[in-house]
């Protein structure tokens, strides 16, 4: 099984997410936002199902999918001391400036 990081290094899988960010959304309405065919978005949602930053249900013959925020938060959290990191850089930078102004 591929970890979060590996599977949203695919372009067209982190598209999906951007439009399940609003809601649950049926299979149809994802091929319709996205430049794929409808084999391909099911082949990218299986593989986010599979990875658990979506969940699947089924009403009649529709599948609906929505996000699972919970991966993202594990992600989140690793990458929380990089921000920090570059939030340090960004405020030496901003001293630079403002004492350059100066």
């Amino acid at each position: 099984m591929e970890t979060a990081f590996e599977v949203l290094a695919e372009p067209h899988r982190r598209d999906i997410l951007d439009l399940l960010r609003s809601g649950e959304r049926a299979v149809g309405e994802l091929v319709e936002q996205l430049p794929l065919s409808q084999p391909a978005v099911s082949k990218h949602l299986k593989v986010l199902r599979q990875a658990g930053l979506v969940e699947v249900r089924q009403e009649a013959q529709r599948r609906w999918y929505r996000l699972r925020p919970e991966p993202l938060a594990e992600i989140d959290l690793w990458l929380a001391p990089y921000r920090r990191m570059w939030e340090q850089r960004l405020d030496v930078l901003q001293q630079h400036l403002d004492a350059m102004d100066a």
